[in-house]
């Protein structure tokens, strides 16, 4: 990246753990590192249980980190942080859910969950100046000031999410974590409410941390992507250089697994096959095999990789 990037967000070292019982440890997140610059989207990536989800709830302090250190926009928001702090996260860092129908409150109108962080932060001088906040950010993600006053259940799967992103929209974060934001959703959705993630961007100069699995669609948002597998950061460059020049097998794999648009082309696919038996992930070391692009693994992994 320039050295003009400014980074937004920096995690050092981030592990999440869970006790299990007395003696067994889950290592969700395992040291892992990676910086995020103003105005890009990061995109992370790895199959179901690999961590991606608890990376984002860990920056955002849904989890308290096991360790590791996470900064953003210059001040630390891991461990113990001042009440200053605390209000800038929660109102500069905002987080898109998975599953649009669980996030939101079935007893409460459209008008009421959008507007619960400006109650929160008291960000209004009269009700109606309140109401108006939340007719602006509706129209800003293509609904209406008429859905204001209906229920979550009263919309399709696409304009529920339309109202996840508008509720993190409404405290004009600078930074959004987007989890698994799409994949609740039928494949034209899909590419509508990426596609509004995408121009909100570039209006309101917003960073994303894109969370998913499908690698496509992922490829298609983000700059940079890291590539995630038993809580282990894998492998980590640009889009263009890990789709181009996958290094790792397991990134290898997950690649091999797109499916082409075109029949015929789809027939033909050949899926590479990932064993993690012949690989020890405490043993490598992350390495740089080319200018940002970063790869787990032992020398002698990395040079059999790369021949």
């Amino acid at each position: 990246m320039p050295a003009n990037k400014e980074v937004i967000l920096s995690v050092k070292n981030l592990k999440q753990y869970f006790k299990l019982d007395r003696k067994n440890l889950l290592k969700a997140v395992d040291n892992i590192s990676f910086n995020v610059y103003r105005g890009e989207t990061f995109g992370l990536v790895g199959e179901s249980g690999s961590g991606k989800s608890t990376t984002g709830r860990s920056i955002i302090r849904l989890y308290n980190p096991t360790a590791g250190e996470v900064t953003f926009s210059g001040k630390k928001i891991s461990g113990q942080i001042d009440s200053e702090t605390e209000k800038m996260l929660r109102t500069k860092m905002q987080m898109i859910f998975q599953d649009p129908m669980a996030s939101l409150n079935p007893r409460k109108t459209v008008l009421d969950i959008i507007a619960q962080g400006l109650d929160i932060h008291k960000l209004y001088k009269t009700k109606e100046e309140r109401k108006e906040k939340v007719y602006n950010i509706l129209e800003t993600v293509g609904l209406s000031r008429e859905h204001a006053h209906r229920y979550p259940h009263e919309f399709s799967g696409g304009q529920r999410q339309r109202i996840g992103i508008a509720r993190a929209l409404v405290l004009e974060p600078d930074f959004i974590i987007a989890d698994e934001a799409i994949s609740a959703l039928d494949v034209s959705i899909q590419a509508q409410v990426v596609n509004l993630l995408k121009n909100l961007q570039k209006e309101r100069n917003l960073t994303y941390i894109f969370i998913a699995h499908d690698l496509s669609m992922v490829k298609y948002i983000s700059d940079k992507i890291g590539v995630m597998h038993l809580g282990k950061m894998v492998e980590l460059g640009t889009a263009e250089s890990i789709y181009s020049n996958a290094t790792h097998p397991y990134t290898k794999s997950l690649l091999s697994a797109i499916p082409y648009p075109n029949p015929i082309l789809e027939r033909t696919r050949k899926r590479t096959h990932y064993d993690k038996k012949d690989i020890d992930y405490e043993k490598g070391e992350f390495t740089e095999i080319e200018k940002g692009h970063f790869v787990l693994g032992t020398k002698e992994e990395i040079k059999k990789w790369t021949s």
